[in-house]
């Protein structure tokens, strides 16, 4: 199975959404989960997982995962060449190295340079 995960914010809460498949040429989704709850934490640049990390754990807890499985997250797995995590790399040190995650990031991703 194949488990994509995406978040959400809105006012307090954060809304988390899975869509299951059976592999890549799926057509159609196996199972839809969500959930909503409230943020645990302000967004930091280069510290994402802090933010979203949570809500896909705690959506985890409805799943029943296999040792085949495959999760997909929108972020970064590894963050540099020097091998600081993202949000994907956290998860898979959470779940034990025992899945495989996927990150899929819109944007590259650099640190913002202090000035001072």
């Amino acid at each position: 199975m194949i488990y994509a995960f995406d978040t959400y914010y809105y006012d307090n809460f954060a809304k988390t959404v899975c869509i299951a498949f059976e592999n890549w040429n799926s057509e159609k989704e196996t199972a839809v989960y969500s959930e909503k709850i409230p943020i645990t934490a302000d967004y930091e640049s280069g510290a994402f997982y802090k933010r979203e990390l949570p809500c896909i754990l705690h959506l985890l807890k409805k799943m029943n995962l296999n040792e085949e499985d495959v999760i997909i997250v929108d972020g970064y797995v590894s963050l540099n060449s020097d091998g600081k995590l993202g949000l994907g790399g956290y998860l898979f040190k959470e779940l034990y190295e025992k899945y495989p995650v996927i990150g899929i990031a819109k944007i590259n991703f650099r640190k913002k340079i202090s000035t001072e």
